[in-house]
């Protein structure tokens, strides 16, 4: 047998299993004009004929999919019953069938019924895709990872397998890998209006706020209708300091879906409301509902309570406010708990004896990290705008990567019951970080995290980057409390949602900064927000010397850097420093005595 002919067997066989028959028979059929007796074209013809009789007929396929694009996934999986009874070797019906059962939230069946479909053709690439899906409905996203890149080595020209692809990287925080997946989903289909939200959703999450603005508005042209890029484009806005075009792109989010709660919340952020606004009446409409989750009514809860802050209600301000945070906190199901045990460990960690990294094993990095720490809400994001301000430092924003990248380590080390690190272990948590620093793709070398609740990490960081500094802001307590108590916060910070909890917290958080400053004397550098505000030019001074940064003029007119700020100060610090901002809880003093009381003492 000629070698030519060996490789066109080898392609017929190949082009068989992936279900491409006609183009099987064709080569099957052209060897046996050339060689009449060759078996193994033979074999291949008489057992494509086999595949042929347990095929459907085309009109009971295009039946299924007629049932299947229009919705009507029960009877779509009751007719592809009783075709899998007579055709039981086909792939696309067990396909079709757990493609219908991940629709009806049948997850398990589902799953079932696409490992059928592709045990008998192992590299269709749709099905291995939906079983992704499926899987990434039951949160098990690493086999969903793990079927959409059999799809793509099965059919790289798979848009929405390089899209779902994207968003696990995205989940998991790596951001480069994110925006390659999903670059190649809009490459294949640059129409995909889905994969053009997710991109500018990543260009977010990079702090690349100018190319989020682009891509989101890219998504709006490709479907006017399309809510959620409208609510999108209205979160970067106001980061971008557009307020009145946030306003508009909330406005037609809500437009498009009316229970689009979360652009009514960020709405009624930036409204000034006076009476008989009609967007009163349609929040109190949408809150009145019987079938309303807890989540959707906290939200609208919060918008509630700015409607009647601004109208000076305070009593229903309170009963709103007071009503949002209860069932907030029961969405998170927070547990102070939970946070004291984590203090528990942290402790028990840095009670026990840390190695220190060998400055050989340090690979020399250009950037330089600053970290802002403290309470929320206690000044962290006035400091970043400060030091932003100055012409060597990039303002990072409120970074989530420390966390990541600390956690499955220190899980580790629980769970074998080992509490003293090993220098490769602070070494990886070092090389992770400085590296995700570098994909901000900052011009400047010098970059903050202003991520507040790293107070619970310094030892970590001191331990794997001890160049880096640390700047600890502290403000009064009662007016760091009262401003967590009135914001909501994501799915973070749950102990901001009851008045013990959040006083309990700002306790425990006064004995880790106790703890932090006995483990490393003189490594942290602390800030009175107070004495900030009333004596601005020589604590700006104080503050640049410690971070070896050269006098900058810039740092005093931080109101007017233009650069986006991603947090729930953004609209404080456009604005010229002023006193008198920690005195605003005494206006509520009567609705908030849980938590003047239990500060008793700080």
């Amino acid at each position: 047998m000629s070698i030519k002919t060996q490789r066109l067997l080898t392609k017929a066989k190949k082009l068989s299993k992936k279900g491409e028959l006609k183009e099987a028979q064709e080569i099957f059929t052209s060897i046996l004009k050339s060689h009449p007796t060759n078996l193994e074209a033979k074999n291949g013809l008489s057992l494509l004929k086999q595949d042929e009789d347990i095929k459907p007929k085309k009109s009971e396929l295009e039946a299924l999919l007629h049932l299947y694009n229009n919705g009507q996934y029960n009877k779509a999986i009751s007719e592809t019953d009783k075709l899998t009874l007579k055709y039981n070797k086909n792939s696309f019906l067990y396909n079709l069938r757990g493609a219908c059962l991940s629709e009806i939230g049948d997850l398990d069946a589902s799953i079932q019924s696409l490992e059928k479909a592709i045990s008998l053709k192992p590299d269709y690439a749709e099905a291995l895709f939906n079983i992704g899906v499926s899987h990434q409905k039951i949160g098990q996203s690493n086999k969903a990872f793990k079927a959409y890149q059999k799809a793509i080595s099965s059919n790289h020209a798979y848009p929405s397998a390089h899209h779902n692809i994207g968003l696990i990287y995205l989940e998991r925080n790596q951001l480069d890998d994110a925006l390659k997946s999903l670059e190649w989903a809009i490459a294949y289909n640059p129409n995909y209006v889905e994969a053009q939200n997710s991109l500018g959703i990543v260009f977010k999450s990079l702090s690349q706020f100018e190319n989020a603005y682009n891509q989101f508005k890219k998504a709006i042209e490709l479907n006017g209708n399309y809510s959620q890029a409208f609510y999108n484009l209205g979160s970067v806005c106001e980061i971008l300091n557009q307020n009145d075009e946030a306003i508009e792109a909330y406005k037609n989010a809500i437009a498009l879906n009316p229970e689009n709660f979360s652009a009514h919340r960020l709405l009624s952020q930036l409204k000034k409301y006076e009476q008989n606004d009609p967007h009163i009446k349609e929040l109190l409409t949408l809150y009145s509902r019987e079938n309303l989750s807890d989540s959707d009514k906290s939200v609208l809860g919060y918008a509630m309570s700015e409607v009647h802050k601004d109208l000076g209600n305070h009593k229903e301000y309170f009963n709103f406010l007071d009503e949002a945070n209860s069932l907030r906190k029961k969405v998170l199901s927070y547990s102070f708990k939970d946070s004291k045990n984590f203090h528990s460990i942290i402790k028990k960690v840095f009670n026990s004896p840390q190695p220190e990294i060998s400055k050989k094993l340090i690979s020399p990095k250009k950037i330089r990290p600053i970290f802002i720490v403290g309470m929320p809400r206690s000044g962290t994001t006035l400091i970043e705008q400060i030091l932003s301000s100055h012409r060597n430092v990039h303002g990072g924003g409120e970074l989530l990567a420390l966390r990541r990248i600390i956690s499955p380590i220190l899980d580790k080390q629980i769970s074998e019951n080992n509490y003293s690190f090993q220098e490769e272990n602070f070494l990886s948590i070092r090389e992770e970080y400085l590296n995700f620093l570098m994909e901000l793709r900052s011009p400047e070398n010098i970059i903050t995290d202003k991520m507040p609740m790293n107070f619970r990490l310094i030892g970590f960081i001191l331990k794997a980057m001890p160049e880096s500094k640390i700047i600890h802001i502290k403000r009064d307590a009662r007016a760091t409390c009262w401003s967590n108590y009135k914001h909501f916060f994501g799915d973070g910070n749950g102990f901001s949602f009851n008045h013990e909890d959040l006083t309990n917290f700002y306790k425990l958080y006064c004995k880790t900064m106790d703890f932090w400053h006995s483990l490393f004397p003189g490594q942290i550098y602390d800030i009175n927000y107070e004495k900030l505000t009333t004596d601005q030019k020589s604590e700006t001074q104080k503050l640049l010397d410690y971070c070896d940064l050269a006098w900058d003029e810039n740092c005093l007119d931080f109101h007017k850097n233009k650069r986006a700020v991603a947090t729930y100060s953004k609209s404080q610090v456009r604005e010229k420093m002023y006193q008198g901002s920690s005195e605003a809880w005494k206006k509520y003093e009567s609705y908030i005595e849980p938590i003047i009381s239990g500060l008793k003492g700080y």
